[in-house]
């Protein structure tokens, strides 16, 4: 099996190469920039699986190198973030991030975080059927929800006949929304489902990406139910 590339983007020395150690002794292969031109630079060149970028580094920030690799490509990517609480976390979802990460972190947590990501790419048609609201199957097993059209089997979106460009995350929450229209949808049980953890995780990780989705496929696709969750119209 062919090694994962780790594009990890961090300006403290210490914890740069301290990670790189850790995860090249977890199997990684690992390309370690300082900065963000620099981590820019290695992207383009090296095209790894998967990038882990800290927030706050020189030349160019994780967030803005997050929204460059964005416009690139559908990699995953991780955000390190010194503050649980801080915007800037918001921000790097925003810009297109699929998870984050606090620091300092653990090793290990890191590793899991990143296996789990690289398990929802490779695997984006996860969710299940057999729930109760079924959508109309127009076709080759295409669900279509109004002008929308989810085909499962070929993992493509369209909105009114164009296609809509949607990142392996993003794919897999609609999927999951579209197994069960007119089901509300807890946001613990999409972390579950999309995000794979199978522990408490960060709800606005669900709450940004519900609203990355509602702008590739109309603000009023899925609908809000307070206290409870989302839930996709049919």
């Amino acid at each position: 099996m062919a090694e994962t590339h780790v594009l990890f983007v961090e300006d403290d020395d210490v914890i740069r190469e301290a990670t790189q150690l850790a995860l090249e002794r977890d199997g990684f292969v690992v390309t370690a920039a300082p900065d963000g031109l620099t981590g820019l630079e290695r992207f383009r060149a090296d095209r790894p699986d998967i990038a882990l970028l800290d927030v706050m580094v020189p030349g160019l920030d994780g967030v803005s190198l997050c929204r460059r690799i964005r416009d690139e490509s559908t990699v995953p990517v991780i955000m390190l973030s010194a503050r649980a609480d801080s915007i800037d976390v918001v921000l790097g979802l925003e810009a297109g991030a699929d998870d984050y990460v606090t620091k300092p972190f653990d090793g290990a947590v890191l590793v899991a975080r990143i296996r789990a990501v690289l398990r929802r790419f490779g695997h984006a048609s996860g969710p299940g059927r057999g729930r109760d609201a079924e959508p109309e199957e127009p076709d080759g097993g295409v669900l279509r929800f109004g002008d929308l059209e989810v085909d499962p089997e070929g993992m493509e979106v369209r909105k009114a006949g164009a296609q809509v460009a949607l990142t392996p995350t993003e794919m897999r929450l609609l999927l999951e929304f579209s197994a069960a229209p007119g089901t509300v949808l807890s946001r613990d049980r999409l972390l579950e489902r999309v995000w794979d953890y199978g522990w408490g995780g960060d709800t606005r990780v669900v709450d940004v990406h519900v609203q990355r989705l509602r702008g590739k496929i109309g603000q009023d696709r899925i609908e809000t139910v307070r206290g409870f969750g989302y839930k996709l119209k049919g």
